[in-house]
This record gives structure tokens, sequence and C-alpha cells, in this order.
């Protein structure tokens, strides 16, 4: 009768030989023998070990192009244009300036102010290139004339110095100095009469256009050339007080006085001059004579030139002598 076998008793020994025979058995039998989750943890790894790498971004520097074209990349962001300054922020930064822009500010006050002051100081001086030749000639006459005049003075001045320190007749001398500054006052202010060379000046004006304010830079002109007595149609006397205008008939006034056509100046100094600076270039002569007024001017020279007219000084209402 044939020996039965035990099923178990035969398979350690196949296991012994597939231990022995193959290595790989050692590997799947831990496996079978972990039971379900240890196949679920392999069969994982496996799939992860053989799942295809996901490509890179960027292509590789020695691998071959692509055929297919490179999406395009984003743009960095433009910076935002600034909004508007309101009105409001306007007004905020004008009544609360800031630091800076009260700096500012007086940075910009200090280079005004300098500008406006270089202008001022050029517009006052004298631009002698665009005068004529005969201007200049005759601004040279004046001033030479003015020189002399000074020149003259101090020499009559430091003679009475001189007299009056000697000790002879002091009081005689004093005297005589104290008269003829007295009359040289009388003159200048207009309460006496005076007599010299001079100049006769007619002014025709037909259709009474010469205006007062022609007529005062006339006055002015002849002062300037060095006029020391000067008179309106032989009865008003130019002094220092004296007005020009123009009365409610359009008439020329001078210290209220209405002066009537032709009008006639009488100027006492050197007859050269005063000659020379009516006819200067905007002066009275081309004044006159333009088509504006379209009048005549005539002037004569006299040796002897006497003016009567005087003024009466006004009484001192608070001055009083010291």
């Amino acid at each position: 009768m044939p020996e039965s076998r035990d099923p178990d008793a035969v398979e350690p020994r196949r296991l012994d030989e597939a231990a022995d025979g193959d290595p790989a058995g050692t590997d799947a039998a831990p496996r079978r023998a972990a039971g379900p989750d240890a196949e679920t943890s392999a069969d994982r790894t496996l799939e992860e070990s053989t799942a295809p790498t996901p490509a890179s971004d960027e292509p590789a520097s020695d691998g071959p192009a692509s055929d297919e074209p490179e999406p395009d990349r984003p743009m960095p962001d433009e910076p935002a244009s600034p909004a508007p300054i309101g009105w409001r922020e306007l007004v905020r930064d004008f009544v609360k300036p800031g630091r800076a822009q009260v700096v500012f500010a007086a940075i910009l006050l200090v280079c005004g102010l300098a500008v406006v002051m270089q202008v001022r100081s050029q517009s006052s001086e004298t631009d002698y290139s665009t005068l004529r030749r005969a201007d200049l000639v005759q601004l040279l006459d004046d001033l030479t004339g003015q020189s002399r005049q000074l020149e003259s003075e101090i020499a009559q001045l430091e003679e009475t110095q001189r007299r009056l320190q000697s000790g002879v007749d002091s009081e005689r001398v004093a005297r005589e100095e104290a008269q003829r500054r007295l009359d040289i006052l009388a003159i200048l202010g207009g309460t006496a009469p005076a007599q010299g060379p001079g100049v006769r000046i007619t002014i025709n004006d037909p259709q009474r256009k010469v205006t007062a304010e022609l007529l005062l830079n006339t006055i002015e002109e002849m002062r300037d050339a060095g006029a020391e007595v000067i008179a309106i149609n032989g009865t008003v006397r130019v002094v220092a007080s004296t007005w020009f205008g123009t009365g409610s008939n359009g008439r020329l006034l001078v210290d209220n006085h209405p002066i009537s056509t032709p009008i006639t100046i009488d100027v006492i100094g050197d007859p050269h001059a005063l000659t020379e600076a009516a006819g200067f270039s905007g002066g009275l002569i081309s004044e006159v004579q333009g088509s504006r007024i379209g009048g005549s001017v005539d002037i004569v020279r006299d040796e002897k030139l006497t003016i009567t007219a005087v003024v009466a000084p006004p009484a001192n209402r608070f001055a009083k002598p010291a």
C-alpha cells in the first residue's frame, strides 16, 4: 500500500529549492508573505519609477529645437500714468505749502527782485549811442558851459573868503557880499527885474495845438541849457512854483494867467546854448514844426535882454527866520 504524503511537508522543500535556484524568489516570497498591502506599495513604487518625467519649461541647450512656436511670454506691467491733480489738492498746497515749496518760492522772489533791479538800472542809464553827432556836440557844449560857470563861482567865493580873512575893511566886504547874494536870490526868486544876454523865442501856433506839456518841456530844456531868468509873453515870470495847465475853454494857463498866441518866451542865459537847446532832436522846434502842430518857431538872440515881469512872494504861514 503506497505511503500517503502530507501536502504541507512538500511545500517547504519547494520553497527551499526556489530559494536556492532563483534569487528573485527571496523577494517574491516576502511580498506574498506581507500580504496585499505590500503588493500595493510595490506597484506604486514601480509606477512612479516608470512614469515619464515632465518636460522642463526651458528647452535644453544642447537638444534639438522644438518645432512648436514658443508661447508668448507675459510682458512686465507698464508703470501706470500718475493721476491728474485736482483743484482741491492745488488749493491745499497753496494754503498750506510745504517746506520745499516755501524755499522754492523764496528763491524765485530773490531772482525776480534781482532781475527787476537790473532792468531798472539799465533803463536809468542814458544811451548816447542813438544820438546824432550834432546832439552829442550840443551836450558837450552844455557841459562845458556849466563847468565854466561853476569855475567862475568858485573863483568868486575864494576871492571873497580871502578878502574877509585879510582883516582889511572886512565889515564892508561882508556887507557887499551879503547884498550880492540878496540880489541873486531876488532874481532867482522872480521878485526883481533882470537884464542880460539871452534869446527871445516866438512860437506861432495858428491851430492852437501847443499843449501845456510841450510848454513845460520847453522850459525844462531852457533850464538844462543854463537859463537863469524866464518870462512868458512878457507878463508871467517863471519860478520854481510856476505851474502849467489848460483852462475850461482849452486855452493855455500859466500860474492861472491865460496865454495868447503867438507865445513869446524871453530867456536870459548863454544865447548859443539856449538856441541849441531849442533845436535839440525831439525838442521845441521839431515838435512845433511837425505835422501834428504845423506851426513855426523863431529865435532871436539879444545881448541885452530885459525882463521886467516879477512875482509877489507869498507870505510864510509856518516858516520863520531861525
